[in-house]
């Protein structure tokens, strides 16, 4: 059974994949994310935890962007979610009450594929996805091992479906000839309502942990999809944009490394119900600002 304190030790053990980040050695307490709109100028949210947990959204989190863009401020949406396309995503909040424009919507999907050369990949994604932002020769994996060992790489977007025995065949396959692995969610887990999940991200990791040295990990912490949102907000410098997550090795360490402000939410993510205090002091991770949830 998968809980905050496995999960947390999980990601420092891996610190060493990890960009390279500074973040204060102390961090502020405050109430509302309006304690900060005078020194902020753009709003970045994750989504798993932040406004929603798996198809609920957390209360408050409408009436937060609706005070936020009332105020004229910038907000997007980062997330690693890579399981559906930007239509996907964008009908995914609609859902949740939540609009965001096109632009607004920045995933770790749109950062893998902008890596997906020409030839033929293996994908593992959830057989809703229609995979119609893939523009180039793929097959889906299931569980036919000549399927593995005849494409040219692999393209991680789901764990809806994916089992150990799958992983199996993608260790096998990659052993015997390796390819390019792209892992489209660098998450080790999600939360959802009953509990965590395994992402993408943690069988990116198995891959490595077997020597494997062609996997390749997009979204947060690593630096792709942040020049993608960084395209649409070339005029705000680093110091008055702030990430708002739940995870102090995805999130908060992600945005600190590229000179982002960051604000730790804890109240329903990846440390609901545990003292995150001792997992800064513990990781040498401090995020600007702590927050419960985010309340106008």
């Amino acid at each position: 059974m998968l809980d905050p304190v496995t999960v947390f030790q999980k990601y420092e053990s891996l610190r060493s994949r990890l960009p390279y980040f500074n973040t204060p050695t102390t961090t502020i307490e405050i109430n509302s994310m309006l304690e900060i709109v005078s020194e902020i100028d753009v709003f970045v949210f994750d989504a798993f935890g932040v406004l929603n947990i798996g198809e609920e959204l957390i209360p408050g989190a409408d009436l937060a962007l609706k005070t936020l863009r009332n105020m004229d401020k910038q907000v997007r949406v980062l997330t690693n979610a890579a399981s559906y396309d930007k239509s996907g995503a964008e009908k995914k909040f609609l859902d949740l009450g939540l609009y965001f424009a096109t632009e607004e919507i920045i995933t770790s999907r749109d950062a893998a594929l902008e890596d997906v050369t020409p030839g033929l990949w293996g994908v593992i994604t959830a057989e809703a996805d229609n995979l119609s932002d893939l523009k180039t020769e793929y097959i889906r994996l299931t569980d036919t091992q000549p399927d593995f060992d005849k494409v040219d790489g692999f393209l991680f977007l789901s764990t809806n479906g994916w089992n150990p025995k799958k992983q199996l065949l993608l260790r096998d396959s990659i052993s015997k000839n390796e390819r390019p692995v792209i892992i489209a969610n660098a998450d080790l887990v999600a939360p959802r309502e009953n509990g965590f999940t395994l992402e993408p991200g943690f069988y990116g990791h198995d891959l490595m942990d077997l020597g494997a040295s062609t996997v390749k990990f997009f979204g947060k912490p690593y630096s792709a999809v942040y020049k993608l949102l960084a395209k649409s907000l070339s005029e705000f410098s680093g110091d008055k944009i702030a990430m708002f997550g739940d995870s102090l090795h995805t999130d908060i360490l992600g945005a600190a490394a590229q000179g982002w402000k960051t604000v730790l939410v804890t109240k329903d993510g990846l440390f609901s119900g545990f003292d995150t205090k001792s997992f800064c002091e513990g990781s040498g991770i401090f995020p600007n600002w702590r927050l419960d949830r985010i309340n106008p």
